[in-house]
């Protein structure tokens, strides 16, 4: 490569030049970087003799390009010993994670928490190791130290300085979540103006109750003590925030204080927060129905007045949802009567109508005015149908064979479908028991087949608010990634402190992986969190010493993707040590955020 000056106007500009052969053997030359005018070559590499300092670097970078394109030889001997204890093979798929780790600043957040606490151990070696391990090799605190000896870098901690952080961590935990809302801002706009919010639980290997670890309602059905997660996302699924509350918390109640802390921490006041059933008190609704807030929640048809029922399952009145146009999604002008259309033909439809209407809220008489939207879909109703016919085939099963004699109140248990009669015609008290299959039951399950309920105080388009609402399947699919894939239960700690600050590296590991997902996902081609995860466990290294790394694993597409959205490759037939030096050097570049905006 050489110096090349350009005349342009009125003063020069000078360009790298590389020469090269076409693919028919001739002889070409093309610019490879431009340096700029003469003013531009002082400003970036000094006054005293800008050219010379130039032509240096070009050497320097024909020196390099020389150095990438030499032919590695490497002698082995079948009768030579392997050294005892040396490590052949390395993972270099943390790479990945470990870019989009300094892109949203944790390692300035964990250099402020140490300045702050003057802690005598490397907390952001330690929070790395900690992210890195729960979605490459989810385990025990010791079993993530053992694992981490697996990558390219070597941790530098011990067992016990590893519990400290994590109680260090649980100090820091809200403005850690805080801090890397703000930070991620820098990597796009995030989609916060609607916010998902629910709640599930994780059970302990212990049968003790002690803090957080509280018996409560099982989403598993285990008989151990469990603690509840809150957990707020955007309309991407990327994590906002979480808050950790004893296994026997109302969840309706932990909704507000999260809410709170978005509002004081994050600056996030103008959002629609959107729940499932479960959550839908109305105290909740009051609380969202104030200032900039507002609320879009699921709402069981079986539970409001009789008139409104009546109303919500009628037959005729009903629009069509429009969700393919190009402004948006929008409901018909036509009006449809459900009788006359032949299911098959609008399976794949969706009908609404909405009303608004006034509920008094507890004691006070409070008065709440929200929208209710009714949605039916023929596919939700065969399928509803499906679901129970089977549950109705089991209730029948369960009678047959004298197993009925325990009632069931889940919404998905058979035996709710089970009538026990324990009296005569006479009315008198009987020996024996008779059970038989609650018809009664049935049909009043049935008449709600593919009708669907969701209140909001949004003046929005109705089509728009039902779009908005089947987002909720996101934080479902969250936290199935946490408990499945992360491996984020059973939990085996038993101090508070550290129970939170495991939940804050697996919500940490989640936001990681998300925005990983989200640049290997851009083209068009889905690759599953199974997919992700197991090609970066597979991208193993044989180390040569003195020369670099030899890539054991398959290349792919998601390969190619994951190169090209992290800006390096590790690919080629072999990596050299200085090569992966600078890979590693690229991953942890990042611009630090100064106090100030840190702290608005």
């Amino acid at each position: 490569m050489i110096l090349r000056k350009i005349n342009f106007g009125k003063e020069p500009v000078y360009y790298v030049q590389k020469s090269y052969r076409k693919e028919d053997g001739r002889p070409a030359t093309k610019n490879v970087e431009r340096l700029g005018t003469i003013d531009e070559l002082k400003k970036r590499f000094g006054d005293e003799d800008p050219i010379e300092e130039a032509k240096k670097y070009i050497a320097r970078l024909t020196e390099e390009e020389r150095e990438a394109r030499r032919k590695v030889v490497v002698e082995y001997s079948p009768t030579a010993m392997l050294k005892k204890g040396e490590q052949r093979s390395c993972n270099g798929g943390y790479l990945f994670l470990q870019k989009i780790y300094h892109e949203l600043g944790l390692d300035y957040i964990c250099r402020k928490i140490e300045k702050k606490h003057k802690n005598k151990y490397n907390l952001n070696s330690i929070l790395q190791m900690l992210l890195y391990t729960r979605i490459l090799y989810p385990g025990s605190k010791l079993s993530s130290l053992e694992e981490a000896r697996r990558f390219i870098e070597q941790p530098e901690a011990d067992i016990h300085q590893v519990y400290r952080a994590l109680s260090l961590l649980a100090q820091e935990s809200d403005d850690i979540q805080a801090s890397v809302y703000r930070r991620s801002l820098k990597l796009g706009k995030r989609r916060d103006k609607v916010i998902y919010y629910d709640c599930t639980n994780y059970y302990f290997e212990s049968e003790e109750e002690s803090g957080l670890r509280q018996y409560g309602h099982s989403k598993e059905n285990r008989p151990n003590p469990i603690v509840q997660m809150g957990l707020f996302t955007d309309m991407d699924g990327i994590p906002l925030a979480f808050c950790i509350n004893p296994g026997n918390t109302a969840e309706t109640t932990t909704l507000k204080p999260l809410e709170d802390k978005l509002r004081e921490k994050f600056g996030l006041s103008k959002v629609v927060v959107c729940t499932d059933g479960g959550l839908a008190s109305y105290e909740n609704r009051i609380n969202d129905h104030v200032g900039e807030r507002a609320f879009i929640t699921v709402q069981s048809l079986k539970k409001i007045e009789r008139h409104l029922q009546d109303w919500a399952l009628q037959l005729d009145g009903w629009r069509m949802a429009d969700f393919s146009g190009k402004n948006g999604p929008r409901l018909s002008d036509e009006e449809y009567d459900l009788t006359k259309l032949d299911s098959k033909v609008y399976a794949d439809k969706l009908f609404c109508r909405e009303r608004w209407i006034k509920v008094k809220v507890g004691k006070t008489g409070e008065e709440l005015e929200q929208r209710l939207i009714v949605t039916f879909s023929f596919k939700y109703r065969d399928y509803l149908r499906h679901v129970r016919d089977k549950q109705i085939a089991r209730a029948e099963s369960i009678i047959r064979n004298g197993a009925a004699g325990r009632f069931g109140k889940g919404q998905n248990d058979p035996r709710r479908f089970i009538r026990n009669e324990s009296c005569t015609s006479d009315g008198e008290l009987a020996q024996y028991s008779s059970y038989s299959l609650n018809q009664e039951m049935i049909d009043q399950e049935s008449r709600f087949d593919g009708f669907y309920g969701i209140c909001t105080d949004l003046e929005d388009n109705a089509a728009e608010i039902i779009r908005m609402n089947g987002g909720r399947w996101i934080i479902e699919d969250c936290f199935r990634i946490t408990k499945t894939d992360f491996e984020a239960r059973p939990v085996f700690l038993r101090r508070d402190d550290r129970i939170t600050a495991h939940f804050l590296t697996c919500f940490l590991a989640l936001i990681l992986y998300k925005y990983l997902a989200r640049k290997v996902n851009r083209g068009g081609r889905h690759f599953s969190p199974d997919e992700i995860i197991t090609t970066l466990q597979d991208m193993n290294f044989l180390c040569i010493p003195g020369e670099g790394y030899i890539p054991t694993y398959t290349r792919t597409d998601l390969t190619n993707n994951l190169h090209g959205s992290a800006g390096f490759r590790t690919d080629t037939q072999i990596v050299t040590k200085k090569a992966m030096r600078s890979i590693i050097a690229l991953t942890k570049a990042s611009d630090d955020m100064d106090n100030d905006s840190e702290s608005a």
